[in-house]
């Protein structure tokens, strides 16, 4: 059974790159282009690890997503994987206080993210 996974950004190219890399694994794709449709694909598809954009339109940004997703006792052992250009310290912290379980700096290797999201989701 292949394994879930929501991929949310804002950037059509990015999200078609990302779906073309994980479907030469074992997963199933799905995408959601901000923090609203996000949470509400999260809530419906269980996914089992969240590929999360930190600056996206609407009220949501990556990181208040991320908590929402963590905060929720359904969706609290969902893995969230922040990707993003900001890659500073400060940014990262911001990323580990919401929850995120991983993340990763744009520009990235599609090599680096299937490696990464193997890897996370084998140790679970």
């Amino acid at each position: 059974m292949p394994r879930r996974i929501l991929v949310v950004d804002d950037q059509p190219d990015l999200r078609k790159l990302i779906r073309m890399t994980l479907e030469l694994g074992d997963f199933e794709v799905h995408e959601a282009v901000d923090g609203a449709s996000a949470l509400e694909l999260a809530g419906t598809l269980r996914p089992a690890l969240v590929l999360l954009d930190v600056v996206m339109p609407g009220g949501l940004d990556g990181y208040q997503v991320c908590d929402r997703i963590k905060q929720d006792p359904a969706l609290a052992s969902t893995l969230v994987v922040m990707l993003t250009a900001r890659g500073q310290a400060g940014d990262i912290g911001a990323g580990q206080t919401a929850g995120a379980d991983g993340y990763l700096v744009k520009p990235f290797s599609p090599f680096e993210l299937i490696e990464r999201v193997e890897s996370m989701l084998d140790a679970v």
